[in-house]
């Protein structure tokens, strides 16, 4: 992982309001990164944080999620920011799923809520080179078919 970190931004309707706030408070830390974030999620964080220049996927219902699923897989990613909404039912909550097992599966850096996204951007270990431990799976995968 490079001191120049690839970060996703997501957040369920719910939690737009306050995935802006933050992002508008680390907005000088995050122009220093590249950012993707989900269709509207994306669109609100540009209009309101000129200084960040995020690439717009789709929304996540509409494979949104599954795109960043894909980043995640394809080790294009280093970390994800996902407020989500505990208390909201989600029609894709199984995409939602899925995001939080690649993120473990591929050890990135994941964030669920703004006070461990806080405890992250804070981090020594985000403004320089990092080199996680990424686990083989290879045998495990081999073993069960």
């Amino acid at each position: 992982m490079d001191k120049r970190k690839r970060i996703a931004l997501v957040a369920h309707d719910g939690k737009k309001k306050d995935i802006l706030e933050w992002a508008k408070y680390n907005e000088p830390v995050l122009a220093q990164h590249d950012l993707w974030a989900t269709g509207t999620t994306g669109k609100l964080i540009g209009e309101s944080c000129p200084l960040l220049r995020i690439t717009r996927l789709r929304s996540g219902p509409l494979s949104g999620d599954q795109q960043l699923g894909a980043m995640i897989a394809s080790g294009e990613l280093d970390m994800l920011v996902f407020f989500s909404d505990p208390l909201t039912a989600m029609p894709h909550d199984v995409d939602v799923k899925a995001l939080v097992r690649l993120s473990t599966v591929y050890n990135i850096v994941m964030a669920c809520n703004r006070a461990t996204a806080d405890f992250v951007i804070t981090s020594p270990s985000f403004s320089q080179a990092y080199n996680p431990d990424h686990a083989d799976f290879a045998n495990s995968v081999m073993e069960e078919a």
